[in-house]
């Protein structure tokens, strides 16, 4: 009888997980917005791991016999270059679909030391309260009255321009938000009868903290990062397109739509092209964040 009760705990709380992943899934499904953003975000996601298999050229290949061609549907176009070539003769395709890893690059990075960040200091300051939870929350305050672009353009200017800059700053600029959502949450669980019970248990601060309390804190930050996520690409492409990201001649798309300022009037698609990809890519992990906050926001949920 022992052995049974052993062998059943494990399969009970199978059915339990799978219930709630059908839940979660039912109610992010309901949002046919939230459905194709993250269908186009797994395309993405596909581009980008498969991008030296895909693109038909490299990113940085010049064809001085074929500058600024038109796209091949367009009278001067050409079958090899489906999307046209830039000023230096570069595929626009190929650059579009190794900008993918960039830009998803980018938003991991960004979000994951944001998130990091954000976590641990919000913790620490719902948790212990006082002139810590003080101290830490005007610190944030003073970072939240500049706006984000401005302030990230100036730690760029400090640091120094390049990618791995522009992705520190872009972080350091978003970490207010997922601390004070993270103070937040944690200022609510923290007087709940589990986290009291488990007090009176004898569990000491980091276990509550890390074990008890943060595990209950994760829909909305998880909702956040996603938003974060697109928030990213947009500002590290403002950030290139400013000249203090991503360097030439490196496929970013906020450098490449920077290097095409020139030719806006004369060659539409050296410059729409790269914000269609921007814009699309936004607008799907937004649409895709929307869905994530329905079925994760037990206020959103429908009976």
């Amino acid at each position: 009888m022992a052995q049974t009760a052993t062998t059943a705990g494990p399969v009970s709380a199978d059915p339990s997980r799978r219930a709630r992943l059908a839940e979660f899934w039912y109610y992010f499904s309901e949002n046919r917005g939230a459905v194709v953003g993250l269908v186009f975000f797994i395309f993405l996601v596909i581009v980008a791991i498969f991008a030296p298999l895909i693109a038909p050229h490299g990113p940085n290949a010049q064809y001085r016999d074929a500058v600024l061609v038109p796209p091949f549907w367009q009278e001067g176009g050409r079958a090899a270059f489906l999307l046209g070539t830039d000023a230096v003769g570069r595929d626009i395709l190929s650059r579009l679909i190794y900008g993918t890893r960039y830009s998803l690059f980018i938003g991991v990075i960004v979000t994951t030391i944001a998130l990091t960040g954000g976590i641990l200091i919000g913790v620490i300051a719902g948790y212990f309260r006082g002139w810590v939870d003080t101290v830490i929350m005007r610190v944030m305050d003073i970072i939240l009255a500049f706006p984000s672009l401005l302030l990230a353009l100036v730690l760029v200017a400090v640091l120094g321009p390049g990618l791995t800059n522009a992705m520190i700053a872009i972080a350091l600029v978003f970490q207010p938000h997922f601390v004070r959502l993270t103070r937040a949450a944690v200022m609510t669980e923290k007087t709940r009868d589990y986290v009291v019970a488990a007090k009176v248990a004898g569990a000491g601060n980091l276990r509550l903290m890390f074990k008890t309390i943060l595990p209950n804190c994760m829909a909305p930050l998880i909702v956040q990062a996603t938003l974060s996520f697109s928030s990213a690409i947009l500002d590290a492409a403002a950030l290139g397109f400013l000249g203090q990201g991503a360097q030439p001649p490196t496929p970013e798309w906020g450098t490449m739509l920077a290097e095409a300022r020139e030719f806006i009037l004369r060659a539409w698609w050296v410059v729409t092209l790269p914000g269609i990809a921007i814009l699309v890519t936004v607008l799907a992990i937004n649409l895709m964040g929307d869905g994530l906050r329905d079925a994760l926001d037990p206020k959103l949920k429908r009976s």
